[in-house]
C-alpha cells in the first residue's frame, strides 16, 4: 500500500467524488471507504499489480476506483440501477473496471463473466453476508483471499455486533473460510467489522463446488 506522510493515497486520476491529491496522488479517505479504513486500522492484506479482484456490492465505485488504481483488474456487482449509472461513469474512466450489473447472492449469472480472482472483497448489506461469501468463494483462485466488511446490523440488530460477529466467524469456518484477522472499523464505521477469510479446502476458482465455473 501506498502512504505518504501517514496518509493512504492510490495512483490514478482524481475527480471520481471530490477526492483531495497529493503529490499527484489521490487521497483514500477512511471515512469514506470501509477498505481505506481497514488499512488506517492494521490491515494486512497487500493490493498487488498482478491481482484480479471480484468486488461484491461496488455501489457508487468510489472504493472500486481505489481499488482499480493498484491491481491488474477489479469486477464490480452491483444490482441497484442508481448506484450502477455512477459506477458505469467511473469505469468508464478506467479501462480495468468491469461492471457487472447482477445480484450476489445469484453467482452463476455471471459467472462466465470473471475469471479465477485472487481476492474477493464484499461490502453488501445483506442478512445473508455468509452466504454471499460461500457462494462466491468458488472464484478464488488457489491461495486466495475473501475479505469480508460484516455489517452487523444488517444481520441482526438485536444483538451485539460482538455476537452477531462471533456467530458469522464461526458460519464462515463452517464453510471451509477461516479468519486470518478481524478488525472493528470504529471510529470509521461503527458497528462494522473487516473479516479477512482463507480457503482450507484447497478448491481452486477454476471448478467449485456450487455447480459453475468462473469463465476462462
Amino acid at each position: 500500500m501506498i502512504w505518504i506522510g501517514g496518509t493512504l493515497v492510490s495512483r490514478g486520476k482524481g475527480g471520481v467524488y471530490g477526492e483531495r491529491m497529493i503529490d499527484g496522488m489521490r487521497i483514500w479517505d477512511p471515512y469514506r471507504s470501509k477498505l481505506a479504513a481497514y488499512y488506517y486500522l492494521g490491515g494486512t492484506l497487500d493490493l498487488l499489480p498482478e491481482m484480479r479482484v471480484l468486488y461484491l456490492g461496488a455501489a457508487n465505485g468510489t472504493t472500486v476506483s481505489h481499488v482499480a488504481d493498484y491491481v491488474e483488474v477489479v469486477y464490480a456487482v452491483e444490482n441497484a440501477p442508481r448506484p450502477m449509472r455512477d459506477l458505469l461513469a467511473v469505469a468508464g474512466r478506467r479501462k480495468w473496471i468491469i461492471p457487472i450489473m447482477a445480484d450476489a447472492t445469484v453467482p452463476e449469472t455471471y459467472a462466465s463473466m470473471v475469471e479465477g480472482v485472487h481476492l474477493i472483497y464484499q461490502d453488501v448489506a445483506h442478512p445473508g453476508q455468509v452466504e454471499i461469501a460461500s457462494k462466491n468463494s468458488p472464484f478464488l483462485e488457489p491461495g486466495g483471499k475473501i475479505l469480508l466488511m460484516l455489517k452487523t446490523r444488517s444481520i441482526d440488530v438485536r444483538r451485539s455486533p460482538e455476537i452477531v460477529a462471533e456467530d458469522a466467524a464461526l458460519q464462515l469456518e463452517s464453510r471451509g473460510l477461516f479468519i486470518e484477522q478481524l478488525l472493528w472499523l470504529a471510529p470509521y464505521h461503527k458497528d462494522h467489522a473487516a473479516m479477512l477469510c482463507r480457503r482450507e479446502d484447497g478448491v481452486s476458482g477454476a471448478e467449485g463446488s456450487n455447480g459453475y465455473s468462473p469463465g476462462k
